[in-house]
């Protein structure tokens, strides 16, 4: 199951790396703004993944606490057919303690691999969410870059258009001076 987890971590990656550089190329904010719908998104579903798994967990972990106190149970129950004489009970429940204790063992094994799966979902949200807060900075960043130039480009614009009105006033300034 951690395959598929990378395999998750790797495809997420390649996409927000994609989506990045192509907004990027384009300096459109509209690009940026799309990346993080789909970050959040993304976030979301993980969300969604390590609740799951977590349930998952919670569940193993409670019919493993069930059948290990079954074990107890089922021991003291042995020794007590034993202690009697009753050996013929004793074999046929010692059967069913053989086999809810290989149930134990399988729980545990399960259990342990639902609890890394479930640290790993938790690591790459994390993860995920400060390459979200980075991205919203960098999306802030870029406004402000582009709204910089914007204003560049007005203030370029009234300046040639002030240098225009001067020098059109200049000439008529001196046809009326020469007459």
């Amino acid at each position: 199951m951690a395959s598929l987890m990378e395999k998750v971590s790797t495809l997420i990656s390649a996409n927000l790396h994609d989506l990045v550089d192509r907004a990027l190329q384009s300096n459109s904010i509209a690009v940026i703004d799309q990346y993080i719908r789909q970050v959040e998104n993304n976030l979301q579903d993980l969300e969604e993944a390590a609740a799951t798994v977590g349930g998952e967990a919670k569940s193993i972990r409670r019919r493993l606490i069930d059948n290990e106190q079954k074990l107890d149970e089922m021991d003291r129950a042995i020794d007590a057919f034993l202690m009697e004489g009753n050996e013929s009970a004793a074999a046929a429940l010692q059967s069913r303690y053989n086999s809810t204790q290989r149930l134990v063992a399988s729980y545990t094994e399960q259990l342990e691999r639902q609890e890394t799966e479930f640290k790993t979902l938790l690591d790459a949200k994390v993860k995920l969410e400060a390459r979200l807060a980075t991205m919203k900075q960098e999306r802030e960043e870029l406004q402000a870059l582009l709204d910089l130039a914007k204003s560049k480009e007005t203030t370029a614009k009234a300046m040639k258009s002030l240098d225009d009105l001067m020098g059109s006033g200049d000439s008529d300034i001196s046809r009326i001076a020469e007459s």
